[in-house]
């Protein structure tokens, strides 16, 4: 969440600067509405399968963990085996994905807050020599070509304001033979621009693009595309879940954050709400970089 002043602009994508101050000052607030076990969209609706939904929050909380193990058993990660995480979040799938695969994992993020968090997982999972987090742009990374075995990105992509340069970074990084996993959001239809101001505001992102330009992206960039997944239904009960519990710990916010924080979300949420269930694609996609 931004502040009213340096938000973006529907036609503007924010500088890696922004994004981390986004988290480092409503980081703890988006935890309250959207889950804290992690910091991306839940798996709330498995593919091809229903859940019930009974408790908001833990539920929140539990969608969250099924997308991390899902990606763990997606990715495949070997031990001893080097994973790029980008856009870490608070370290959680980090300490899930070094815990059962026996592999190394760094993880990279542009707010400092989140990164202490990561740092205390880290210590209390006991996994200090085999995690590692830093200050990173996934636009820029600071690392040697071929340096890593895998990399996912999870819920990172709609911050990036310029999409093909991750892309090409992460093609740099990786070995010949490795797997990405990346989440990304898509747009449908013409949200009204009050809606999607809304997500831009709340999301501290770019306008989402089709998904057609997205595989366009990972073609140029020289990837190829393995399995995509349509995980749209768990977007859309994403904004449900976060309108109603926004709505329920308001007060606690108020408390907490003070009024001038809470006003500043209170007209972006209801079209926020909308954006994600008439207008918001979310997608997992499985690529490969070739061997030769």
């Amino acid at each position: 969440m931004t502040t009213a002043e340096n938000a973006p602009t529907p036609a503007s994508a924010p500088p890696p600067e922004e994004v981390g101050a986004m988290y480092d000052q409503f980081g703890e607030m988006l935890a309250m509405t959207l889950g804290s076990s992690a910091v991306h969209v839940g798996m709330l609706i498995p593919p091809g399968r229903h859940t019930p939904v009974t408790d908001l929050v833990g539920l929140a909380d539990h969608g969250q963990d099924l997308l991390t193990e899902y990606l763990i058993d997606t990715i495949e990660l070997a031990p001893g085996a080097r994973l790029l995480d980008v856009g870490c979040g608070t370290g959680g799938p980090a300490v899930r994905l070094a815990e059962r695969s026996g592999g190394r994992v760094t993880g990279i993020n542009v707010s400092e807050v989140q990164l202490a968090e990561c740092a205390q997982r880290a210590r209390a999972a006991g996994l200090t020599e085999r995690l590692r987090f830093a200050y990173g742009n996934a636009m820029d990374l600071r690392y040697p070509d071929a340096s890593f075995d895998a990399a996912w990105s999870i819920d990172c992509f709609p911050h990036l304001s310029d999409r093909p340069a991750a892309l090409r970074e992460l093609h740099r990084v990786l070995r010949p033979g490795s797997r990405l996993l990346i989440t990304e959001f898509a747009q449908r239809g013409s949200p009204d621009p009050e809606e999607l101001a809304a997500y831009q505001r709340l999301w501290s992102s770019r306008e989402p693009t089709a998904l057609s330009a997205l595989l366009a992206d990972v073609e140029q960039a020289g990837f190829r595309t393995v399995e995509t997944w349509d995980m749209t239904s768990n977007i859309a009960l994403s904004g449900e879940f976060m309108h109603s519990v926004y709505q329920d710990r308001r007060e606690a916010m108020v408390a907490r954050y003070g009024e001038a924080a809470v006003a500043f979300v209170d007209p972006l949420i209801a079209p926020f709400r909308s954006y994600c269930r008439d207008h918001m694609d979310y997608h997992l996609l499985l690529l490969r970089k070739p061997t030769a």
